[in-house]
């Protein structure tokens, strides 16, 4: 086997991430490497922990990007926070809350799983039930953005009933966070993590995370050592730490920071609210496109994400046929559903540097196309973009 080097086709991803990538972000990737402890990277550390600050709308101390995907920040929150025999109540409605389930399994402690129907936002009162008949609980945890489902869920209210009966509240933002609207402050988010290849469109592969003084005091008062050494927020703050000293953890990786700082910059040069409305605004068109051929939108408008859309499949149509021939005609890659959603729908991403409107015709125009080829009846499109 004669092996060279590997230069990809280029893609437009329209799945639920990774997402396309600014070409500012991929040259930030590019620059010279430095050491993880030169001071001009501790400079550069600095700033990526005020920008992750503006994106999550917080002032809180421990912000940070955790050195690993998404699902590691999930770990990050739970290993820190949960210790053995404590009680955890997890609000599941899709994929992303089963996982949450299974790490306050594997961190020792007692599970209380508060479920909803696969594309339904999670129960506020479901929550306020379970709380009631469970008042040893210490930590409530719950998805803001579903993933598997494109569902919304009511964090400042989920939040708000956590507290009414002294719990901290844990909240998976990674397909939130610069997506739509998301305070952590205002809304009293304890515990947050997330991810960059989302609507941050930066590469995969660091978490952002974020603890309020709350959730600190319950880590530095710990009875027993994180399990986590690699995690270990009692650690790891010693790099992550303020001023120019800093205790060598780990070798970071530097690049895919280079690029996070410059997604983060990018993110703050535009404005959250103009990045949340810009998300709404090419959602509202890909909705007219699909609703044009007689596809339809799973989840209801009320709850529904604008950056991770659950379409409908036709009845009789091969959904992976579909999704292979928009790769393989197209180069535009949309995703599957998950779980309990496997084969019955497609989830069309529009996040970060992909949400615009080349993208969104593309995506229209090609299934459009493809599903006529299957025979799927689906009726023309027209103009379906409005200023």
């Amino acid at each position: 086997m004669s092996i060279k080097s590997f230069n990809p086709i280029p893609r437009t991803l329209m799945g639920p991430g990774p997402s396309d990538i600014n070409p500012r972000v991929l040259a930030a990737l590019s620059r010279p490497i430095i050491g993880h402890l030169d001071p001009q990277f501790v400079g550069m550390m600095d700033e990526v922990k005020a920008l992750l600050q503006y994106a999550f709308q917080t002032k809180n101390e421990l912000t940070i990007p955790v050195s690993a995907p998404g699902s590691a920040g999930m770990e990050t929150c739970f290993s820190n926070l949960v210790e053995r025999g404590d009680t955890v109540v997890v609000c599941q409605n899709g994929v992303f809350g089963m996982r949450m389930a299974e790490n306050v399994t594997r961190c020792g402690g007692i599970l209380v799983l508060v479920e909803d129907e696969w594309g339904t936002a999670v129960d506020a009162q479901k929550l306020e039930d379970a709380l009631i008949k469970h008042p040893e609980a210490k930590l409530v945890a719950f998805v803001h953005a579903e993933t598997s489902t494109g569902v919304e869920s009511d964090v400042k209210t989920l939040c708000a009933v956590a507290h009414k009966y002294n719990c901290l509240a844990i909240v998976d933002a990674v397909t939130s966070l610069g997506g739509i609207e998301l305070d952590v402050d205002g809304w009293g988010i304890d515990a947050i993590y997330s991810g960059t290849q989302k609507c941050l469109s930066a590469p995969p592969g660091i978490s952002p995370v974020s603890f309020n003084e709350k959730a600190v005091e319950v880590i530095k008062a710990r009875k027993t050592p994180v399990q986590s050494w690699f995690l270990d927020l009692n650690l790891v703050m010693g790099y992550w730490g303020q001023g120019a000293k800093r205790a060598y953890h780990h070798t970071a990786p530097i690049n895919a920071l280079y690029a996070l700082h410059e997604a983060l910059l990018l993110l703050k040069e535009e404005g959250l609210k103009n990045a949340w409305a810009r998300h709404r605004h090419h959602h509202d068109a890909l909705k007219a496109g699909l609703e044009a051929m007689g596809l339809t939108l799973v989840v209801d408008e009320a709850i529904r994400l604008p950056q991770l859309n659950a379409v409908a499949m036709p009845e009789g149509v091969d959904e992976a046929r579909i999704r292979a021939a928009l790769l393989s005609g197209y180069n535009l890659e949309i995703g599957a559903g998950l779980g309990k959603f496997a084969g019955k729908l497609w989830r069309i991403g529009l996040m970060g540097y992909a949400a615009n409107e080349a993208n969104v015709r593309l995506c229209v125009s090609s299934l459009d196309a493809a599903l006529k080829v299957e025979g799927a009846g689906i009726e023309a499109v027209g103009s379906f973009y409005t200023k």
